[in-house]
């Protein structure tokens, strides 16, 4: 069974992808990656084999960020992901139309409100099920269903998109 350094190590683009969606900035997330870590190490012992080490490690991550929103109210302005341009992609008219695809998405995944973002991202990028999203975030299954169903809805109004003629937001692959 690896150590929780060990699987520390492949874990951090997954806790790096979650925690740039939290705060919207890159050096703030790798703060709170960092520290998200120590406090993994540390605590290291209190982790129960048997149970989910993302969960256990996105409920750490998200908890440092609720201190520090907490810690921040008294602070200055933070960075905006938008400012950072060392994102690499080929060059060329696709590339193009996928960076303004993707800047139109990024943009109305942070007009979200904030609990909606966190449980699309746990569930849509993170992959995790409802009910260890919902245990990530201290809250109903019910509460990470509903959140989701609203996030999905609003993001797609958002960015335009639409069902279109013969299909519509009740129908999965046509059928009712």
């Amino acid at each position: 069974m690896p150590t929780v350094p060990e699987r520390l190590v492949a874990f951090l683009p997954n806790l790096r992808r979650f925690a740039i969606s939290l705060c919207r900035s890159r050096e703030l997330a790798d703060d709170l990656v960092q520290a998200a870590c120590e406090r993994a190490i540390l605590a290291a012992d209190s982790f129960a084999p048997d149970s989910r080490f993302d969960a256990w490690m996105f409920r750490i991550l998200r908890n440092l960020w609720i201190d520090h929103l907490r810690r921040q109210k008294t602070a200055g302005p933070h960075d905006d992901i938008e400012e950072a341009r060392d994102v690499s992609v080929p060059s060329g008219e696709a590339a193009a139309h996928a960076r303004m695809d993707l800047a139109g998405v990024a943009a109305a995944l942070q007009k979200l409100p904030a609990e909606q973002r966190e449980v699309l991202v746990l569930v849509c990028v993170e992959d995790m099920s409802y009910r260890d999203a919902a245990e990530v975030l201290a809250i109903p299954i019910g509460t990470v269903m509903s959140r989701l169903a609203r996030a999905r809805k609003n993001l797609m109004e958002l960015t335009g998109i639409s069902f279109g003629e013969g299909r519509s937001s009740d129908t999965k692959g046509g059928v009712l």
